[in-house]
């Protein structure tokens, strides 16, 4: 069994309810209204602060719900739930479920089946988000850009949970986790306005707060991570095999919590961290060792000197 095959079992469990594999017309104007208003506060994100709308508490509020939302992506949806990479402790792994929930990605196994299909088709026939989809021509390649980095999240098929994430509908807490997908939504949503209030005690700073922590905070984090699938397929420096076209792009690493260190994930898939030289910064690999270190996850797949020569493409 490969590194691949070992993300997705194939044993068929007991059948559980967490939505249809076709997605609803209901469920696209949902995700187009979570694609939009941040890319539009984005947008406006400039002229607000140089109005004075940025203080000290919107960038506490936005820089660590940042942080805590996408490393509950990478450490969790990612590395964890889809890979396998180590093994948390059962409040490691609740935590990450619900704070990669609150990235507004989608529901954990839900992410983590899409995902799995997407090694398993890596930049072939089947891949979900392929920026190559249209072929190698510059109208191919430019449509195929803005098809893995956003409009593959309207295709009414989805990944067959029961296929590519059966072992996660076993586990209880994630199943329950996906169900009260919309609940971890609001949390996302409300917090750091509710942060704001407590912090300046003022109805401005809640409403500021909302604008950077909450709408312009999403926007970044869902186009950092559409970014791997879209500018780490597309570009960038490939030292290692694989099956694909995924490159190592250096300038993502610091927003994208060392996910952007692509090439190396795509040869080897359960490796607990990507960026393996010393100045390859990589938070979520970080955390992963914090936790390591605290007795709060074991079994950690950290790369060894041998499989990454194993995976190293040799020089011309």
């Amino acid at each position: 069994m490969n590194a691949i095959d070992e993300a997705h079992p194939t044993a068929t469990p007991e059948r559980v309810t967490l939505g249809d594999d076709v997605q609803s017309l209901r469920e696209r104007v949902a995700l187009a209204s979570f694609i939009v208003v941040p890319f539009l506060a984005i947008l406006a994100a400039i002229p607000v602060a140089w109005g004075g709308w940025l203080g000290w508490s919107d960038v506490v509020i936005t820089f660590v719900m940042y942080g805590l939302t996408l490393h509950g992506v990478t450490v969790g949806y990612h590395r964890l739930f889809t890979h396998k990479s180590f093994k948390p402790n059962r409040a490691v792994k609740v935590v990450l479920a619900v704070l990669g929930s609150m990235a507004i990605e989608g529901p954990v196994i839900r992410w983590v089946a899409d995902h799995r299909k997407h090694h398993r088709y890596s930049d072939k026939d089947g891949d979900p988000h392929s920026p190559w989809r249209y072929g190698t021509s510059l109208r191919g390649l430019t449509k195929g850009f803005l098809w893995a980095h956003v409009g593959w999240l309207f295709h009414a098929e989805q990944s067959p949970i029961e296929k590519y994430a059966p072992d996660l509908t076993q586990d209880r807490d994630l199943v329950r986790i996906s169900r009260m997908f919309w609940m971890w939504v609001l949390v996302s949503i409300l917090l750091p306005p509710v942060a704001g209030f407590l912090l300046t005690w003022s109805w401005q700073g809640a409403l500021t707060a909302f604008f950077w922590g909450t709408v312009v905070r999403i926007g970044l984090l869902h186009h950092v991570t559409w970014s791997i699938n879209s500018i780490c397929h597309t570009v960038g420096e490939r030292p290692f095999r694989s099956r694909d076209r995924s490159g190592n792009v250096w300038w993502l690493a610091i927003p994208s919590g060392g996910e952007s260190w692509h090439n190396l994930h795509h040869a080897d898939p359960t490796s607990a961290r990507h960026g393996v030289k010393r100045w390859q910064l990589d938070s979520s690999a970080r955390i992963i060792w914090i936790l390591e270190k605290l007795g709060w996850a074991r079994e950690v797949r950290w790369p060894t000197a041998e499989r990454i020569a194993a995976r190293t493409a040799p020089t011309l």
